[in-house]
């Protein structure tokens, strides 16, 4: 999959645009799908990488969920910390893999959509 700079800027967006879920509630799931929508029939390669942002924030959404649960028996206090560096790492990850053109999928990811 041999994609132009833009392309290659536009699915590195799809991955880091999730970030902006720090501050926007819900932005790890709606920023990725907005951009996605808009893009994804352009390139093959923005559709590959929309997708996984997607799953993957999706995914990180119900870990988060199932870990906060769990902090009624303090565990999940630790699962809360594990995901979010996970998550941070792996779309930091995924945005560098983009941005030189390259596929990357999550790891923890569900495939939602395929």
């Amino acid at each position: 999959m041999e994609a132009t700079k833009e392309q290659r800027n536009y699915a590195m967006f799809c991955h880091l645009i999730a970030l902006s879920g720090l501050l926007i509630p819900l932005g790890t799931i709606l920023g990725p799908l907005i951009l996605w929508l808009i893009k994804r029939e352009e390139s093959t390669f923005i559709d590959f990488h929309g997708k996984q942002a997607l799953n993957f924030n999706i995914s990180i959404m119900i870990y988060m969920i199932v870990s906060g649960l769990l902090t009624i028996i303090i565990i999940g206090i630790l699962f809360v910390l594990v995901v979010f560096v996970l998550w941070l790492v792996f779309a930091i990850m995924a945005t560098v893999k983009a941005s030189n053109g390259e596929t990357y999928r999550y790891p923890l990811s569900i495939p939602f959509l395929r």
